[in-house]
């Protein structure tokens, strides 16, 4: 990072913060550090501060420096997973009695984190729209430690006024907490705008090829940072040096790799508005949008996140799902390849029944880098 200046622009940091060439070699990527334990320099006398890989591991310094980095804050962290990153922050922040507001319709992970785990252990919670800033207050309790954030959120598509929430949680004396996996660094900056700490499944558009699983926490504050850090040793459940290095290969393209999703996601959801067989459109990007002005002020552009509804209901939605040959039927999102979904029957499938269930109706794509036009006729064959 000492490289850079501040102002280094985003391509840059992305491919360059914490990852100075090796003085060894000169090799110009970061080593994969594929090592438990490190040689001590007599008791207590560790070379560069590393001991132990589970406490900390230079590829994986690496890629916590450059997650710091895009997204404008003072520590990154990287986690075995998005849930465990989400799960080390909320027992970092959260004790017995506390209340967490969340998406009304956050991503089914996060709310089973919540309603399975979480509530048995005395941490309360309520859903709320967070569009609806009067609503945001109003759900405030003397006892909430931090408001959840999804925007846009999973799978519905739903914008939230980042800096607005902000005032409301720091006015309670609560953390905004800001679930950037959707739009990534590269189309918004949570830090920026007033959150505390972003979240991010690093899996999706920053790993970006689907051959990875990770999870990070970036903080704006380095206190806090200190104690995620502590709890995220004490507790293991840490991003691997081969797992880390993938991550950062990922990230050099995001910026590139983002304009192309975005293209394409903007295509599709105009082609998709247009068809019979479609009720309506969730994608920020579109003018109709209720989301969509918030959205243009604090978004570089509106992401590669499309969902829709069938006019004729879920068996339609179903149909479709089955029928695509170019979108792969499958969970995640965020690859450079095109996925559908069916989410009340598979991603959210663990909200069916409660206020976050999501309707039956309701399709998920995960908009690729492919040849738009070859995208669109596959939509097209699988609508009719």
């Amino acid at each position: 990072m000492d490289r850079f200046t501040d102002a280094a622009g985003f391509e840059t940091l992305a491919i360059h913060a914490g990852q100075a060439p090796d003085p060894a070699t000169g090799a110009v990527v970061p080593p994969i550090y594929q090592v438990s334990t490190y040689k001590q320099d007599g008791i207590g006398g560790l070379r560069g501060g590393y001991e132990y890989s589970r406490s900390a591991n230079p590829t994986r310094t690496a890629l916590e420096e450059c997650l710091a980095a895009i997204e404008a804050g003072t520590r990154g962290l990287a986690f075995a997973s998005g849930l465990a990153a989400e799960d080390t922050l909320l027992r970092t922040i959260c004790k017995p009695g506390d209340h967490v507001l969340i998406p009304g319709d956050a991503y089914g992970g996060t709310y089973r984190l919540f309603a399975k785990v979480l509530e048995r252990w005395g941490v309360a919670f309520d859903p709320v729209q967070l569009a609806d800033i009067a609503a945001v207050r109003a759900a405030v309790r003397p006892e909430t430690i931090a408001i959840w954030v999804e925007t846009p959120t999973n799978p519905l598509l739903g914008i939230a006024d980042i800096a607005a929430l902000a005032q409301v949680a720091h006015a309670a004396g609560a953390l905004l907490v800001v679930d950037n996996t959707f739009a990534s660094p590269y189309l918004q900056q949570p830090l920026t705008l007033g959150a505390d700490v972003v979240v991010h499944s690093t899996t999706k558009y920053l790993g970006g090829h689907s051959d990875v699983v990770g999870g990070a926490l970036v903080v704006a504050d380095p206190a806090l940072g200190e104690r995620l850090q502590f709890h995220q040793n004490a507790m293991g459940s840490i991003c691997g040096p081969f797992d880390a290095w993938l991550t950062m290969r990922g990230i050099k393209t995001l910026g590139v790799r983002m304009d192309r999703h975005c293209a394409n996601a903007t295509a599709v959801a105009e082609m998709l508005v247009r068809h019979p067989r479609v009720a309506e459109v969730r994608y920020p990007g579109l003018p109709g949008h209720p989301g969509h002005d918030v959205a243009a002020k604090q978004m570089r552009a509106f992401g590669g996140m499309v969902s829709f509804r069938l006019t004729d209901g879920e068996d339609a939605a179903v149909r479709v799902c089955e029928s695509t040959r170019l979108f792969i039927l499958g969970e995640s999102l965020g690859g450079v390849e095109s996925l559908i979904e069916h989410p009340a029957r598979m991603t959210h499938a663990s909200a069916s029944g409660s206020p976050l269930e999501v309707p039956a109706d309701l399709v998920r794509l995960s908009v690729g880098i492919e040849d738009r036009d070859d995208l669109l006729q596959d939509l097209e064959q699988a609508l009719s």
